[in-house]
């Protein structure tokens, strides 16, 4: 007896969140459905839930570096355990060692249940690695042929800054003096000071910026610039094997002539909505974000300063409860799961 698609109409792994969101601690729940138009024999179904992260660079279709660590591996039998006779079928005795268990014609539906660890790292879909969690079904007939079906589930492990080392709440800054010169000719000085309101933000705020230039150098500042950039770091076996950065946000000021002087007053950089990205616990992949301040002289090399920020999911809020809103603040009503 060997079951064609034909009986097996419909095999569906149906979770109960449609948003298919969780968070560590909760419990995925939900059901393997199987519709059959036929009585079908089968031998089990089994059910996994895998959560792993991966690193995977290639060059040239060529395997260059390849790394997988294990977050989640649970599995479980949702049918075919023991001989004993149920509601949804009969059992008889199989030729491969097994009890054979033949199914009605109809829906029949299997629950599951399982609270996810804690500290698991969020989901993340890179260019050269990922973090992500499915669940698999496998249900197997007496000619050891097996049917099987996947979903996906998202891992969303949110950062609360209340819950952060103050630290992240206070301003943050740093300064550098740099020689500014061409063609390894010494035109003189300039000075930088810049200075963030606090080290810690998310999506919808905006970071303000503080900044002093002072240019004693004979050259023209051509302009000032601050942007808000993402690295993302893959290692493999223990070692950094790709770094890859991109700037998301950026704003910027006009010139400073030879002997002046320049302030950013607070100037508002706006943090645009970015998928949840927590990934402690996970040892292949690391996020970094910074808003790196950029000094540009004409036909010189640039001055660059980078103040490392957190981005987190919860912003902080009042001693009573309230959100503590600042200017230049537009809170997304969702945040994007995959990344722009």
């Amino acid at each position: 007896m060997t079951m064609s698609t034909r009986k097996l109409k419909k095999f569906l792994i149906l979770l109960d969140d449609e948003s298919l969101l969780y968070f560590p601690g909760s419990f995925l729940t939900g059901r393997v459905l199987l519709e059959l138009e036929e009585k079908t024999p089968c031998l089990g179904l089994y059910f996994h839930i895998i959560g792993e992260g991966v690193v995977h660079l290639t060059d040239k279709g060529r395997i260059v570096h390849n790394d997988r660590e294990n977050y989640i591996d649970f599995r479980m039998r949702l049918l075919g355990d023991g001989g004993t006779k149920s509601d949804i079928g009969s059992t008889v005795n199989g030729s491969s060692g097994g009890r054979i268990l033949v199914l009605s014609p109809g829906v029949h539906t299997f629950p599951f249940k399982l609270g996810l660890p804690l500290g698991l790292p969020s989901t993340f879909l890179g260019k050269h690695g990922w973090v992500q969690y499915y669940c698999k079904a496998v249900l197997k007939d007496p000619n050891n042929v097996f049917h099987k079906n996947q979903q996906v589930f998202i891992v969303m492990n949110p950062i609360d800054l209340n819950l952060e080392p103050s630290l992240l709440t206070q301003p943050f800054h740093t300064e550098a003096e740099g020689k500014i010169g061409i063609n390894c000719i010494d035109r003189g000085k300039v000075s930088v000071r810049v200075r963030l309101d606090r080290g810690g933000y998310v999506s919808g705020e905006s970071i303000k910026i503080y900044a002093h230039i002072q240019n004693d150098s004979k050259v023209t500042i051509k302009r000032t610039r601050a942007a808000l950039t993402e690295t993302i770091q893959y290692s493999a076996k223990s070692k950094l094997v790709h770094s890859e950065s991109r700037e998301l946000a950026s704003i910027e000021r006009g010139k400073i002539i030879s002997k002046a002087s320049d302030q950013w007053r607070g100037e508002l950089l706006y943090i645009p909505p970015l998928p949840p990205t927590n990934l402690r616990g996970c040892h292949l992949i690391k996020i970094q974000y910074a808003v790196t301040f950029t000094v540009e002289g004409k036909g010189t090399k640039a001055i660059k300063l980078q103040l490392p920020i957190m981005l987190a999911t919860y912003p902080l809020r009042n001693k009573d409860g309230t959100l503590s809103r600042h200017k230049g603040t537009y809170y997304p009503s969702t945040l994007p799961v995959s990344r722009p």
